[in-house]
């Protein structure tokens, strides 16, 4: 059952008129006419059926949607189109219109060259069609397009895929440079010429072990970084010993139980014990 309150507050939120559509809608509420003082710029509304790069442009699309031959243009109904079109243009906007009257005075230039009588040529051949030069441009500006259009399909990076990145983390532990054939030879002999300088003249027999002088490397070189390769061989017992010495680094390096490094080419011989890993 309706009420007077009832009644007043729908008459608040209905409007008076309720058999009209409302044209536009301001903070919520319908309009149903529009102001007296409302006023609508020229440009607040512009649609645009084709879009054109430039003259070149629109006078190649009506050449192709009409299926015209380019070589054969009829000049008189593409030059109305055209002009059709510019007067459009330059009801909106001047200033691009300009562009597109350069292209129609061309038209018509080519139009009245074709008019008259043609000409002969100074070496009497047949007279050049007007319409050379602009056939000329339009097919080479057909071609740029569809080159552009071409290129356009092709994958583009940032567009179509992103370049992979891979982070590859290497190892911190140093790597020393292998210690070449030579540079070990050289580095023997000097110690077999130093030797020579300090052995004595004495004959002896001597029981020599290249298990035991592994395990005297090996002790000479616990707790200690580097040991420079010359210090661990006892230049005053003699040839045999610095050979059984020598043999027993071989063979430590060899099970890669020492490391033999060197930090460049020429540089000195150092030997230490091998990395494990924990």
């Amino acid at each position: 059952m309706d009420t007077p309150e009832l009644a007043a507050h729908s008459g608040d939120i209905l409007p008076d008129v309720v058999d009209q559509v409302a044209v536009a809608r301001l903070y919520g509420e319908p309009l149903f006419r529009l102001p007296h003082d409302l006023y609508i710029p020229p440009d607040a509304l512009e649609i645009f059926l084709e879009a054109f790069e430039g003259p070149l442009d629109l006078l190649l699309y009506l050449i192709r949607r009409q299926n015209f031959n380019i070589l054969d243009i009829p000049l008189a109904s593409v030059t109305r189109q055209y002009l059709d079109y510019v007067e459009q243009i330059r009801r909106h906007n001047l200033e691009l219109a300009s562009e597109y009257l350069l292209m129609a005075a061309m038209l018509i230039e080519i139009k009245s060259r074709m008019l008259l009588p043609p000409k002969k040529s100074a070496d009497g051949g047949e007279p050049e069609d007007p319409r050379a030069e602009l056939v000329r441009r339009l097919v080479e500006y057909e071609q740029i397009k569809l080159a552009a259009a071409k290129l356009e399909q092709l994958p583009l990076i940032g567009r179509d895929f992103l370049r992979a990145q891979v982070h590859i983390e290497q190892s911190l532990q140093p790597r020393w440079p292998e210690v070449d054939a030579e540079d070990l030879r050289q580095a023997w002999r000097e110690i077999l010429q130093r030797a020579r300088l300090t052995q004595h003249h004495t004959i002896t027999r001597e029981q020599l072990s290249v298990r035991e002088h592994m395990s005297i490397v090996l002790r000479q070189l616990q707790g200690r970084r580097f040991v420079e390769f010359h210090d661990l061989f006892d230049t005053k017992r003699g040839t045999p010993v610095l050979v059984v010495t020598f043999i027993a680094m071989l063979e430590l390096s060899r099970e890669h139980l020492v490391e033999v490094t060197q930090a460049e080419a020429f540089a000195p011989i150092y030997v230490r014990l091998a990395y494990t890993p924990s």
